[in-house]
C-alpha cells in the first residue's frame, strides 16, 4: 500500500464551499415551490375545464311531486312573468297574439348560430336564457346574440335545480353567470329562469322561497306558457303544432338552443315564425311583453312615458328598467345611456331593434372580473385538449418504447448468453480500479473488502476528495486488516468527483481503469466480467450492473425496480442500437488512453458519467453493456436524499446533451449517438417523466368527474404493460418478484417526485444555476453482496 500527495485540481476554500452551498440552499426551495406550482395550475385548469362541463360540482337531482301550500294561489294561477317590485309577488302575462320566444341551455356552437340567423332573417327577437358555464366557453357568441337586438337571462351556472342548493350555491351560480356575461358580452341582466322548471302553476314549496330571493335581489322570473317539447324530438310538426298558443293568446314559448341535437328546432323555427305572423302575432322579447303589458293595463302619465321611451331608445333607461323587473341584482341601478344589442334606431314593441331594459352595461369590478373568468376559461378550453392529445402522443411513444425494449432486451440477452458467444480472447492482464471517496467512512472498508476478493489481478486506487471523517486512515487500515498490498490511497483537496476520477486515472498503471463509487461493494467476479469486452479493440467502455443493495425499505424497493428495468431493458436497448447514454458511476470500465483522449472527466457538468460516455461516442469507440458484471450500492433512505440525487442526476443529464448538441450533425459513431441515443433520451428521460405525473392526474379526474369506469381500466391497462416489461426484466436478472407489488404504489407516488425533481431541473437549467458534487448521507448497510437479493 502506497501514499502520494494530493494531486493538482481545482481548489474550493471551505468557505467558499460554504457560502456556494448556502445559495444553492437558498435556491433550491423557490424553484420547488415553482415547480408544486406548475402541478397546481395545471390541475386547477383540469377542474376548472370540468367544472364549465358540469363534470365537477354537477346536480342533476330534479325535484318532483312537492306541495304547493304555501304559494301564493294568484301566482300559481297568474302569468309566466314573476317579480317582487316592492317586494310584494307579481305576476304578469304575455299580451294577447304577442309571443315571446325563449330558449333554454345555450349557447351551443352548433346550433346558436343557426338559430340566430332565422331570427334575423325573419327580423325577430329571442329571449336566451343561457348557461353560465357555456357563455364562459363561447363568449364570442354571447357576443353576437346580445349585437344582434336578442335578450339574455341567466339559467344558472351549472345547470343546477337550486331549490336543493344552499344559499350561497344560489348565490355562486347567480354571480357567476353574471360574471361570464360581464366578460362575454360586457353586460349583466335581471332575467332568470330555473332549469327544470315549466309553467308557474309548477312553483312547489321548496323553489319558492328560490324565487322570492332572487326576487328580493331584482331579479325577474320568467317561466312558460306553451312548451314546444323540442327536447323529445317528435318531429318538425309537432314542435310547430306544440309551441302554437291556443285561441290567440298571448305566450312564453320555450325552444332549446342546446342540451342535445337540436337539427328539428332549426327546420321548425323558421316555419313556425311564419305560421304565427300570418296568424297576426307579433314577436317581442320579455323585456318588451312586459312593456306591452303595463302599458295596455295602465291609462296614466307612466304609461305614456313608457310609450315614448319605446320610441327613443336610452332617454329614460332607468324608468324602463325599474318596469322591467326593479332594481339590478346585486343592488345596481339601471344606468342611462345606449345599452347593448341596441341599434339606435326605434322600433316596434316586439321588433329586433327593441330596447332591451333587462340589460345592464358591467362596469368596473365586475367586468375586469368576467374579463379574467373569460380568458381563463379560453385557457382551460385549450390547454385539456392540448393536454389529452399530447398525452395520448405520449402514451403511444411510452407503449412503443415498452415494445422496443422487450424485443431487443430479448434479443440482446440470447446474444450475449451463447454458449459461443465470446469478445475475443479472454482479458486477463491487471487493471486499475478507481474510487473516488469523499467522506466514506461508513463504506469504504467494505468496498475495499469486497475488491480484495477479486477473482481479477488489479490495482486499487482510492482518491480522497479532501474527506473531514478520516476516509483515507480508514481505507489503509482496512487494507492492512485484508492483507492487500494493491493499494494506493492519494489524498486531495477537495475539488469534487471528476477531478478524483481524473487523479486517478492519470496515477493509473494500467491501460484499463475500473471506476466504482466509494459506497459501492462488487462481487467477486465484477472486474473480470467487466473488462472482458474490451478483447473487441472497438470497444472502449463498458458499463455494468448496478443493484441496489438497501432495497428492503419502500424508497429501496421502489429504485430495485427502476435499476431493474434500466438496466436490464434500456441497457440491452441502447447497446444493440449503439449509443448507450450512461455509463453507471457505480461500476464502469474504460480503456485508460480513451479517457484521456476525450479530456478525461468533465467537470462541465454534474453527471460526469453520461458526459464521457457521450464524449466516448464521438471519440468513435464503441460503448457495451456488460450484464454479469455486477456491484452493490446504496440508494438514499430517504425522501430528501433521494431528491437530491435525482435532481444532480436529471439536471446533469440536460446539460451534458446541451454540451455535446453537435453530435446531432455528426458522422460515424458521433452521429449515430446524435440521432438515436440523443433524441431517446430527451423523450423518454426528460419529457416523458414529465408528462407521467400528469396521465395519473388526468386518470384521476377522468375517474372522478367523467367516467371511474373506463378510466380505471385504462389506467390499469397501462400498469399491466408496465408488470410485464419489469416482471420480464426482472426475470433476465434472475430477480425475486415480490419486489413489483411495490410497483402500483411507485407509479401513484414516485412519479410525482420525479416530475417535480425534473421541473426543478429544468428551471435551474433555465436560471442559469450551477450546483456542486453533493455527498449523500451513507449508513454503510451494504455490506459483502453475498446473499443479498
Amino acid at each position: 500500500m502506497a501514499t502520494t500527495t494530493p494531486s493538482r485540481g481545482r481548489r474550493r476554500a471551505p468557505s467558499r464551499m460554504t457560502r456556494a452551498a448556502g445559495k444553492a440552499a437558498a435556491l433550491q426551495k423557490p424553484r420547488v415551490i415553482l415547480a408544486l406550482l406548475l402541478l397546481l395550475a395545471l390541475t386547477s385548469v383540469m377542474l376548472l375545464d370540468g367544472y364549465l362541463r358540469a363534470e365537477v360540482g354537477g346536480d342533476e337531482r330534479v325535484r318532483s311531486n312537492a306541495s304547493s301550500s304555501k304559494v301564493p294561489d294568484k301566482i300559481l294561477d297568474g302569468g309566466p312573468i314573476l317579480s317582487f317590485r316592492g317586494g310584494e309577488a307579481q305576476s304578469q302575462s304575455v299580451p294577447e297574439k304577442t309571443i315571446a320566444l325563449t330558449f333554454d341551455d345555450g349557447p351551443n356552437p352548433t346550433w346558436t348560430p343557426q338559430i340566430l340567423k332565422i331570427l334575423e332573417a325573419n327580423d325577430v327577437p329571442g329571449t336566451f336564457f343561457v348557461v353560465g358555464s357555456m357563455v364562459s366557453r363561447y363568449p364570442g357568441i354571447v357576443k353576437d346574440l346580445v349585437d344582434q337586438g336578442n335578450e339574455i337571462g341567466i339559467h344558472t351556472f351549472t345547470h343546477v335545480d337550486l331549490s336543493y342548493q344552499s344559499d350561497d350555491r344560489i348565490a355562486r351560480e347567480m354571480d357567476q353567470t353574471q360574471l361570464a356575461l360581464a366578460g362575454a358580452a360586457g353586460i349583466t341582466t335581471t332575467l332568470f329562469r330555473a332549469p327544470y322548471s315549466s309553467e308557474a302553476d309548477a312553483i312547489d314549496n321548496y323553489s319558492w322561497p328560490v324565487y322570492k330571493k332572487l326576487g328580493e335581489e331584482g331579479y325577474t322570473s320568467v317561466f312558460v306558457d306553451t312548451d314546444s317539447d323540442d327536447w323529445k324530438r317528435p318531429g318538425v310538426s309537432k314542435i310547430i303544432k306544440w309551441a302554437t298558443p291556443s285561441k290567440n293568446k298571448g305566450a312564453s314559448v320555450l325552444f332549446h338552443d342546446a342540451g342535445g341535437e337540436r337539427s328539428q328546432t332549426v327546420k321548425a323555427l323558421g316555419t313556425y315564425i311564419k305560421k304565427m305572423k300570418a296568424k297576426g302575432y307579433t314577436f317581442t322579447t320579455i323585456s318588451g311583453a312586459i312593456r306591452q303589458g303595463n302599458g295596455q293595463n295602465t291609462e296614466n302619465a307612466q304609461s305614456g312615458q313608457a310609450a315614448q321611451n319605446s320610441q327613443q331608445p336610452g332617454s329614460e333607461q332607468g324608468e324602463q328598467s325599474a318596469q322591467a323587473g326593479g332594481e339590478a341584482p346585486g343592488g345596481q341601478q339601471g344606468q342611462q345611456g345606449q345599452q347593448p344589442g341596441q341599434s339606435g334606431q326605434a322600433g316596434q314593441a316586439g321588433g329586433v331593434n327593441s330596447l332591451q331594459a333587462a340589460h345592464r352595461t358591467a362596469t368596473g369590478t365586475t367586468l375586469y372580473e368576467g374579463k379574467a373568468l373569460v380568458a381563463a376559461v379560453a385557457v382551460a378550453e385549450w390547454t385539456v385538449p392540448g393536454l389529452a392529445t399530447g398525452l395520448a402522443v405520449v402514451g403511444v411513444a411510452v407503449m412503443g418504447r415498452f415494445g422496443m425494449m422487450l424485443i431487443l432486451a430479448r434479443r440482446h440477452y440470447r446474444q450475449r448468453n451463447k454458449r459461443r458467444f465470446s469478445w475475443g480472447p479472454t482479458v486477463t492482464q491487471p487493471v486499475s480500479v478507481i474510487v473516488p471517496a469523499y467522506n466514506e467512512k461508513e463504506c469504504i472498508a467494505n468496498t475495499l473488502e469486497s475488491l480484495a476478493k477479486s477473482t481479477h489481478p488489479i490495482e486499487i486506487i482510492v482518491v480522497d476528495d479532501g474527506s473531514t471523517d478520516n476516509t483515507s486512515e480508514i481505507a489503509r487500515s482496512a487494507a492492512e486488516s485484508f492483507g492487500m498490498t494493491n493499494v494506493r490511497v492519494i489524498r486531495q483537496e477537495n475539488a469534487g468527483k471528476p477531478a478524483a476520477l481524473n487523479n486517478g486515472v492519470r496515477s493509473a498503471s494500467y491501460d484499463i481503469v475500473v471506476m466504482m463509487d466509494g459506497d459501492t461493494v462488487f462481487e467477486p467476479d465484477a472486474v473480470h466480467q467487466l473488462v472482458q469486452p474490451f478483447a473487441d479493440p472497438e470497444v472502449g467502455a463498458v458499463a455494468g450492473n448496478a443493484k441496489v443493495g438497501n432495497r428492503n425499505t419502500i424508497i429501496g424497493a421502489w429504485q430495485h425496480i427502476e435499476y431493474v428495468m434500466g438496466f436490464n431493458l434500456d441497457r440491452r436497448m441502447y447497446d444493440l442500437l449503439r449509443c448507450m447514454p450512461t455509463i453507471p458511476g457505480a461500476i464502469g470500465a474504460f480503456r485508460r488512453d480513451a479517457v484521456l483522449e476525450v479530456g478525461g472527466m468533465s467537470e462541465d457538468t454534474l453527471a460526469e458519467d453520461t458526459d464521457i460516455t457521450i464524449a466516448m461516442h464521438r471519440g468513435g469507440w464503441r460503448v457495451v453493456y456488460q450484464e454479469h458484471a455486477r456491484a452493490w450500492t446504496e440508494a438514499p433512505a430517504s425522501l430528501k436524499q433521494l431528491w437530491s440525487q435525482r435532481y444532480r442526476w436529471s439536471y446533469g443529464t440536460m446539460q451534458a446533451l446541451w454540451k455535446h448538441r453537435k453530435s446531432l450533425t455528426d458522422k460515424g459513431p458521433s452521429g449515430r449517438f446524435g440521432r438515436v441515443g440523443m433524441p431517446l433520451v430527451v423523450i423518454f428521460q426528460i419529457v416523458t417523466p414529465v408528462f407521467a405525473p400528469l396521465i395519473d392526474v388526468f386518470t384521476l379526474y377522468s375517474m372522478i368527474f367523467i367516467d371511474f369506469k373506463a378510466a380505471l381500466l385504462a389506467w390499469l391497462a397501462v400498469l399491466c404493460v408496465q408488470l410485464v416489461c419489469a416482471a420480464y426484466a426482472f426475470r433476465l436478472d434472475r430477480e425475486k418478484y415480490r419486489y413489483l407489488l411495490m410497483m402500483p404504489l411507485q407509479q401513484l407516488a414516485y412519479r410525482q417526485m420525479m416530475y417535480l425533481v425534473l421541473i426543478h431541473s429544468c428551471i435551474t437549467a433555465l436560471t442559469g444555476g450551477r450546483l456542486r458534487w453533493q455527498k449523500l448521507k451513507r449508513t454503510g448497510e451494504v455490506g459483502t453482496p453475498a446473499g443479498v437479493g
